[in-house]
């Protein structure tokens, strides 16, 4: 059974995701759009920091004792309960209008994911699980089927989901996801959430990419696990706290480790 005060945030994190998500779909494809460079020259967009300020708006009310953590604003709050917001996982998708984006909305205790909510609008799409609880992909809390992972047992019948190579060629381990590419059955570029919640659903088998940052895994960690999936760094260890990250079926899991290994 799930702790009570878990499926409590379960509910607040779907009421959160309907707030971004009428922030986002209102600003997509928008004519106005404002557009602008991080340091590391990644896009941010005003829908962006729209949402994350709406979300800790919101949090600060209701989970006012919470410490909240967003990938567009300085941490605030402190203790052991935290708040993981990526307003807008695939920014560069939304801003040429390409429909695969969502808002990423997680709680930790601790290192512990235990609430996870991926909302994809303009897919008409959401994900979300709790600790113990399982994974449900559907429309709404009360209207969502249960999401279970794959059950290929084989490199070579495997489904592999990337974002790109450029950043595997700068981990240094380029040479073995390329290898690892060649010996899959298939493999497709889907890119950031929307790999992991195909693995969540059975579709791929197996995802991984070798830099990511904590609001980009912590909502898809807790999906991918309570779908009977595995995630964990690019080194095998179990969490969000990376290098980047390998989620597989679980069946796949050690071989795809052992193929990744730096030095391999």
């Amino acid at each position: 059974m799930a702790d009570q005060s878990w499926m409590d945030d379960l509910r607040l994190a779907h009421v959160l995701a309907d707030q971004a998500d009428a922030i986002t779909m209102s600003r997509f494809k928008a004519t106005d759009l404002q557009v602008t460079s991080k340091p590391d020259l990644t896009p941010v967009t005003d829908a962006d920091t729209a949402v994350e300020d709406a979300i800790r708006t919101s949090l600060s009310r209701t989970r006012p004792r919470d410490a909240v953590h967003g990938e567009e604003r300085a941490d605030s709050g402190w203790g052991p309960r935290r708040w993981v917001i990526d307003p807008i996982d695939g920014t560069a998708n939304y801003v040429r209008g390409v429909p695969v984006w969502a808002t990423l909305i997680a709680l930790m205790e601790g290192d512990d994911v235990v609430v996870g909510v991926v909302s994809a609008p303009a897919l008409s799409r959401r994900w979300w699980a709790s600790k113990g609880a399982g994974a449900f992909t559907g429309r709404s809390l009360l209207q969502g089927s249960r999401c279970r992972v794959s059950r290929v047992g084989e490199i070579e019948d495997a489904s592999l989901s990337y974002a790109s190579l450029d950043g595997w060629v700068d981990s240094g381990r380029g040479q073995q996801f390329v290898d690892l590419l060649r010996e899959c059955w298939r493999t497709r570029a889907f890119g950031d959430f929307w790999s992991y919640m195909l693995l969540a659903e059975g579709a791929v088998d197996l995802a991984t990419e070798p830099e990511l940052a904590l609001h980009d895994m912590a909502a898809i960690s807790v999906v991918v696990t309570e779908a009977g999936g595995q995630f964990t760094n690019l080194d095998g260890i179990p969490g969000v706290k990376g290098p980047g990250a390998i989620a597989t079926n679980g069946l796949l899991h050690h071989e795809v480790v052992s193929r990744l290994a730096a030095g391999a």
